[in-house]
């Protein structure tokens, strides 16, 4: 099989269009989407859609990991972002680190999407092969659903082995998103559409749980996908608040791009103007001969940097073990030998985006 999509039982098939323009989301037919961290926007019309199993495909373990933050630099960034929590800089800030190993000899990303499916279940969960896009997401947490004109978004912040690991650290920051999340669809939604129907419930999930909230709206006569992702991009739960000093923070302690990790994955009806975007959380992808994984954590001003670091360790945990092979058991990295940092890798200036800019990019990288 070439090009597919396949989220929530539903295999796409037959690449029919394939835009940069997230205009062409209200226009007709099914499309699976993509948009990176960095604002690149992948939208692709599929003609056969219809229920059935996962597409079958060879996987072969990855490599030696690596990654973008040892645990020294990882924690240096943590104490950074609490210096700036205590100048008035940031309320919050989500930070993040990629993993990278050689992908195994033969691997098809069809494979590594059917051992998620069977051995990490998960409400988001996407597999997706497009010329250049290879991704395979057990995403937990949903960015934006939309039915006709209502909206919702479902942030998560806080996260535990256990509902008795979750700290009122956790709380706090969940409800930190949750008021910038209102804010971000507040600038699409009818005059007080906004609410909050849920505020902090445990969710369960494999290895884990967490706390996760919802924001609801309607939106605004002339809104549609481009004005809701625009005005919400990138997800407030992966980012900080405020939301724009986060991002210029953020882009000063991270090495690398994030790309899918933190973006949005998931799909558009046009027809019924149904759709659903995941976080792109717990999400492999595979570029130029080599598998990603991103893993991050909120930092907030009640963070301990270790358990910080710990945090990125169990969210990283049972993914990898399923992607080596293993049937997910959820042990700690240190107990499989912990990845190894990149050459270079620190807390510095990342070297992509020298203007600062963030917006949806097309194709060619040109900023909307």
């Amino acid at each position: 099989m070439n090009e597919f999509a396949y989220v929530g039982g539903r295999l796409a098939t037959g690449l029919v269009d394939l835009t940069s323009d997230p205009g062409a989301l209200e226009s007709r037919g099914w499309w699976a989407v993509v948009v990176t961290y960095e604002g690149k926007v992948t939208c692709a019309r599929f003609e056969h859609v219809r229920q059935g199993p996962h597409p079958r495909g060879r996987w072969a373990p990855p490599g030696e990991w690596i990654t973008s933050l040892d645990e020294a630099a990882y924690m240096q960034g943590v104490e950074r972002i609490r210096e700036a929590i205590g100048e008035g800089i940031v309320y919050q800030a989500n930070l993040c680190r990629v993993l990278s190993a050689p992908m195994g000899r033969d691997a098809d990303i069809a494979g590594l999407g059917q051992r998620l499916v069977e051995r990490h279940p998960a409400p988001y969960a996407m597999t997706l092969r497009l010329p250049g896009v290879e991704i395979a997401s057990a995403s937990p947490e949903l960015y934006l659903a939309r039915e006709g004109e209502v909206v919702e978004s479902r942030p998560i912040k806080g996260t535990g082995r256990t509902e008795q690991d979750l700290l009122p650290k956790d709380r706090a920051e969940n409800v930190m998103i949750v008021d910038l999340v209102r804010n971000d669809l507040g600038r699409v939604a009818g005059v007080g559409s906004v609410t909050v129907p849920e505020l902090c419930a445990v969710e369960r999930h494999p290895g884990l749980v967490h706390l996760v909230s919802t924001v609801r709206a309607r939106l605004a006569p002339g809104s549609g996908w481009p004005e809701l992702v625009a005005a919400t991009f990138p997800p407030g739960s992966v980012t900080g608040a405020p939301k724009s000093s986060a991002l210029a923070l953020l882009d000063a302690l991270e090495p690398v791009p994030r790309g899918p990790y933190c973006g949005a994955i998931g799909w558009v009806d046009a027809d019924s103007r149904r759709g659903a975007l995941a976080v792109g959380i717990r999400t492999f992808w595979a570029e130029e001969g080599l598998l990603r994984f991103g893993t991050g954590a909120g930092i907030t001003w009640g963070s301990e940097p270790a358990r910080e670091w710990r945090e990125t360790e169990l969210k990283a945990a049972r993914l990898l073990e399923v992607a080596a092979g293993g049937g997910g058991a959820g042990q700690d990295l240190a107990q499989r030998g912990p990845a190894r940092s990149r050459p270079g890798a620190g807390v510095g200036v990342r070297p992509r985006d020298a203007g600062g800019g963030r917006g949806l990019r097309d194709g060619e990288g040109h900023q909307r």
